[in-house]
């Protein structure tokens, strides 16, 4: 494994307490690490997928807009923050590796250190229960 900057660190160990589904990127788009929430949404627990490009997690969780239609993964909540360096929001549907379809908001922002260095990004997303 890579090393990791601190405060990337710091947000894995912050998100294995907190009860929404976290997902952490590098600065290159490559999966860190998702928490125990995220895993009942995404279908597998981080211990099985370990770390993952973007260009697999990216695609590997289907995901679609309401209306079914499929999303590009450009314009997934997580990337845009990568790319563009600021926060991003969207509702989707998306299918994890359980087969199961579910209704999730996102919400993604970069993270950067005190010293202005980009380490990546954050998403933290909830499933929409009707």
């Amino acid at each position: 494994m890579p090393q990791q900057e601190i405060e990337v660190i710091l947000a894995r160990h912050l998100s294995e307490y907190l009860l929404m589904p976290i997902f952490i990127v590098n600065p290159d788009g490559d999966l860190v690490f998702y928490n125990e929430p995220a895993e009942a949404i995404l279908g597998l627990s981080y211990s099985e997928t370990g770390m993952m490009p973007a260009r697999e997690w990216s695609t590997i969780f289907q995901q679609e807009d309401l209306e079914g239609g499929p999303i590009k993964p450009d314009d997934l909540p997580l990337i845009i923050a990568l790319r563009e360096r600021h926060p991003a929001h969207k509702v989707i549907r998306i299918r994890g590796l359980d087969g199961i379809a579910r209704e999730i908001e996102i919400t993604a922002f970069p993270l950067v250190s005190q010293a202005d260095r980009f380490l990546g990004a954050i998403a933290i997303f909830w499933e929409i229960t009707k």
